[in-house]
């Protein structure tokens, strides 16, 4: 196996959009119907084989209360990555997607590979941002686009495949970047740190 890779990644989204429930799908195939709200910032990895080359992320879930907001900054340097989660069945969340987007411009220039997922694609018929609109707004901001339903488990590890390969081609294009590794961990290993899990949201009829 070729020499690997190590990525940070962040991700982004408005409270109860199902940042931590698809996170929680993607590294331990597990889903709760309990909303799960984030306590600043919760971090996990996961090693993985991208086209025959291992790629350890480092994943970071950060709040999406807005009291939390101004602690932003603080998670996205040295970010590689960034996935930028909405809800497809509230225009709001899409639309502080946009603000997210720009506050990664800001911090970390073009140097972030950038994923905008809708989420809850289960609740399609109760949709109210279209995916053509996501995706036009997705190309104007040379970020790639997909959706996912967390409790269906739908096009959550071809999210961060995706990712990954567009970090690795961005890392080979800018070899300065202090991103490769050895092959000492084995691929699909995981890890978790300081995960804080509360249900102290209001209950909502839609769930992740």
């Amino acid at each position: 196996m070729d020499e690997g890779f190590r990525f940070k990644v962040i991700l982004l989204g408005q409270g109860a959009v199902g940042k931590s429930s698809l996170l929680l799908r993607y590294v331990e195939n597990k889903f709760s119907l309990r909303h799960i709200s984030t306590i600043q910032a919760s971090f996990q990895s996961k090693t993985i084989e991208v086209d025959g080359r291992q790629v350890e992320l480092s994943i970071w879930d950060t709040a999406g209360q807005e009291k939390y907001h101004a602690l932003g900054p603080i998670y996205y340097r040295g970010s590689q990555g960034a996935l930028l989660l909405f809800d497809i069945t509230d225009s709001r969340s899409f639309e502080k997607v946009k603000t997210w987007v720009k506050e990664l411009q800001r911090v970390l220039g073009d140097s972030c590979a950038l994923m905008i997922v809708g989420n809850k694609l289960d609740l399609e018929k109760e949709r109210t941002v279209t995916e053509q609109e996501a995706r036009s707004y997705a190309e104007t901001v040379n970020a790639q686009y997909m959706e996912t339903s967390a409790k269906e488990n739908l096009g959550i590890s071809q999210v961060f495949d995706r990712l990954a390969e567009e970090m690795i081609r961005m890392a080979e294009a800018s070899p300065q970047q202090n991103t490769r590794t050895g092959n000492s961990n084995s691929a699909n290993g995981r890890s978790n740190r300081t995960i804080e899990l509360i249900d102290d949201e209001p209950k909502r009829s839609k769930c992740c």
